[in-house]
């Protein structure tokens, strides 16, 4: 059984603030959007995911999930509901027998609570994790306390929320032209499919507000510590008309000669992570004497370095990259440079320093016979278990 994930982020996300919208806003140095997709990508019993997204809304999308293997961005409509229709609509092809809509604006969701909702679909064709409500309820009118409700049998929805597809696909067609539901689970009720209710999470909290979006960094910053690694990298000169450097091809009179690009700058970089996270080097992971790394772009490498950084639950805070050479000026390339490394490792640009020197015609660099680069990550860790921090 084929099982997709539908992320709808086609919302302006306005009460947020901060002049982006919030599946778009960075939490931890990575946009929100990305933190929802995370749990899906990697949960084993997802096979792919997509995303419905606004119109105008592309190239935030593109940099938000640079990397990501996700199915064709869809275009949303004017309400969720319509938006939700159109995705469901465009997984047609794939004939999935399962769809979870998720909101992009629910980052933390837990694997198990995943779970819960696929496993409730096997007996039911819906099911919505919920909370219990434990506060007061109060009616409220003019100004005043009308009345105390009663909280037996109230539940907060959340999601993700699970549904056999071709009973989603169902209710949203025939619920065209009729009053916006406040969630899909509330289509399925008025179509009269039963819907399962199973045991949400605290975890998933629903961003709306700039105070959730901070009590989320909160969340994010609990049980980190920051690490620092170093690396440092040389390749020599040969004949060639170009130099890469940084992910960017750079006109020059002589190429860097390795077995991969030898990108020597994002060498030291991936170096510096891997040093950071205490998980070997870049001979390591992908060793020269392996064929298959033979001209192979040295971004791939970076990226690996950069998802293992995610596996573990990490952050990228900071990136340091000098350049050491005498040819060629990096002055005029840096900002490119500085948004391709950004762009590869999915942080913002804030977070990537790009320098260059000399070493005064002294040395092989001062000869012109090579390039250095030496790299500095700053990274956020989960404390390791044990360790009594």
């Amino acid at each position: 059984m084929t099982t997709i994930a539908l992320i709808v982020a086609a919302g302006s996300g306005e009460r947020a603030g901060g002049g982006l919208p919030k599946q778009y806003r960075p939490l931890g140095g990575v946009p929100v959007l990305r933190h929802c997709l995370k749990p899906f990508l990697d949960h084993p019993r997802v096979d792919s995911v997509g995303v419905v997204i606004a119109d105008g809304h592309q190239d935030l999308y593109a940099a938000a999930t640079c990397g990501l293997r996700l199915l064709d961005p869809v275009i949303g409509g004017a309400e969720r509901q319509d938006s939700v229709r159109r995705g469901l609509e465009a997984l047609a092809d794939h004939t999935p027998h399962i769809v979870l809509i998720h909101d992009a604006a629910r980052p933390f969701v837990p694997a198990a609570m995943i779970d819960r909702v696929l496993d409730a679909l096997s007996a039911s064709p819906a099911a919505v994790p919920v909370l219990p409500v434990v506060d007061t309820l109060k009616r409220g009118r003019d100004g005043k306390v009308a009345e105390t409700v009663s909280r037996d049998g109230l539940w907060r929805a959340q999601t993700p929320q699970g549904f056999r597809y071709a009973e989603a696909l169902a209710v949203h067609r025939a619920a065209v032209g009729t009053p916006p539901a406040t969630d899909d689970a509330a289509l399925a009720e008025r179509a009269g499919l039963a819907v399962a209710l199973v045991e949400g999470s605290e975890d998933a909290m629903k961003l709306t507000t700039g105070d959730d979006l901070a009590r989320a960094e909160a969340r994010l910053t609990n049980h980190l510590e920051t690490r620092v690694g170093t690396g440092f990298d040389v390749h020599r000169i040969g004949p060639g008309t170009s130099m890469i450097l940084g992910g960017v091809s750079i006109p020059n009179d002589g190429a860097l000669v390795g077995h991969s690009d030898a990108d020597v700058a994002l060498h030291a970089l991936t170096d510096a992570i891997l040093g950071a996270m205490a998980d070997g080097d870049i001979g390591a992971h992908f060793p020269p004497s392996d064929p298959q790394w033979r001209g192979a772009p040295s971004d791939r490498f970076l990226a690996d370095a950069v998802r293992r950084v995610v596996a573990r639950g990490g952050r990228i805070s900071h990136l340091d990259l000098t350049i050491i050479c005498e040819r060629p000026k990096i002055g005029p390339h840096r900002d490119t440079i500085r948004a391709r490394i950004a762009e590869i490792c999915g942080v913002h640009l804030e977070r990537v320093s790009v320098k260059a020197t000399t070493t005064e015609r002294l040395g092989f660099t001062g000869r012109q016979e090579g390039v250095a680069a030496q790299a500095v990550a700053t990274l956020l860790l989960p404390t390791p278990e044990g360790s009594g921090a």
